[in-house]
């Protein structure tokens, strides 16, 4: 499982122009369900996104290296992989 942790290295503003393509390309991955997650940080500095262990770190690596906010050098991506040992039993269909 995977925590994505979105670091906005842009202002705001050009962030938010871009807003609605990184969007439909995390679209996409929820429709993979690859994404479990994902959303803007309080305050707004970044986002957080999750991802189960359907796809490898280089395959996520890949798939964020794909995302507008990456394609336009808005942003940094800090993937932490981790092994949830403990879970509520309804998320073990999408862990």
């Amino acid at each position: 499982m995977f925590i994505i942790n979105v670091v906005y290295e842009k202002p705001l503003q050009q962030i938010q122009a871009v807003q609605d393509a990184h969007r439909e390309h995390l679209d996409t991955y929820f429709k993979k369900a690859v994404f479990i997650a994902a959303g803007p940080k309080v305050p707004r500095d970044g986002g957080l996104i999750v991802a189960n262990s359907k796809v490898s770190r280089a395959e996520l690596e890949a798939i964020m290296a794909q995302d507008p906010y990456m394609q336009n050098g808005l942003v940094r991506y800090d993937i932490v992989e981790f092994n949830p040992l403990k879970f509520d039993p309804a998320l073990s269909e999408i862990l």
